[in-house]
C-alpha cells in the first residue's frame, strides 16, 4: 500500500511511501486488539486496595450469645463476614497479580491490525522528519495545526528530547519511538504521526 508523506511546515502532501501490505494492510481483528490492549491496561494496574479478613479486624473474641435457647440462629463470632463490620470473605490485598501474559505473536498481529485500521481509516500520517528546534511548547502547537488536530501520537525513529519536553504539558500529545509504541497509545489518539525512518524500523520489527 502506499501512504502520502505530508509536509510539517504545511500539513500538505509532497510525496508517497511504499508500505508492506503484510504490515499497514491486513484486515482488522477486533477481538483481539480488544485482548492485547485489556492485557496491556492490566498489566500496568497496581494494587492499592488494602481490607481486612476475619482474623484481622477487632473483637468477637467470644460468642455474641449462647449456642441455644435464644430463637436466633447460630453465631461463633462477630467478626464473621456476614455480619456487619466484619471481615471480607476474599479482601483485596497489595499483592494481588492483575498481569495477563500475551504471546509475542498476538502483540505483533495485534500491532499490524491497529496500525492497518488506523491507515485505513486515514489517521496514520508519515512525515520525514518531525522536530522543534527549541522545547517550547507554543512551537509544537502551531506545528501541529496544519494536522488539523490536538490529539496526536508522534513516533520518531529515536527520541528527541526537544520534542519530549514540549510535549509532556500537552494533555492530548504524546512522544514516543519505535521501542516505546505500545497498542493503547496507538487506539487512544485521533491520529498516528509517523517518522520515515520510524515506519521502516516497524515493518522490521513486525514483519
Amino acid at each position: 500500500m502506499k501512504l502520502s508523506i505530508l509536509n510539517p511546515a504545511d500539513g500538505k502532501a509532497k510525496s508517497e511511501i511504499e508500505l508492506s501490505d503484510g504490515t499497514f494492510g491486513v484486515e482488522f481483528n477486533e477481538a483481539l486488539v480488544h485482548q492485547v490492549v485489556t492485557a496491556f491496561r492490566n498489566n500496568a494496574r497496581l494494587a492499592t486496595r488494602q481490607q481486612k479478613t476475619r482474623s484481622e479486624v477487632s473483637g468477637g473474641n467470644s460468642k455474641p450469645w449462647r449456642q441455644k435457647g435464644t430463637g436466633q440462629a447460630r453465631a461463633g463470632s462477630t467478626r464473621s463476614p456476614i455480619w456487619r463490620k466484619g471481615g471480607k470473605t476474599f479482601p483485596n490485598t497489595p499483592d494481588e497479580n492483575y498481569s495477563q501474559k500475551v504471546n509475542r505473536k498476538m502483540h505483533r498481529a495485534a500491532m499490524r491490525s491497529i496500525l492497518s485500521e488506523l491507515a485505513r481509516q486515514n489517521r496514520l500520517v508519515a512525515v520525514d522528519a518531525f522536530t522543534v528546534d527549541q522545547p517550547k511548547t507554543q512551537m509544537l502547537v502551531e506545528k501541529l495545526a496544519h494536522f488539523g488536530t490536538d490529539d496526536v501520537l508522534i513516533v520518531t525513529d529515536a527520541l528527541d528530547r526537544n520534542l519530549g519536553l514540549s510535549a509532556r504539558n500537552l494533555h492530548k500529545i504524546d512522544v514516543c519511538d519505535v521501542a516505546g509504541m505500545d497498542p493503547l497509545a496507538l487506539v487512544g489518539h485521533e491520529k498516528v504521526i509517523v517518522t520515515v525512518p520510524a515506519l521502516k524500523r516497524i515493518q522490521e520489527m513486525l514483519a
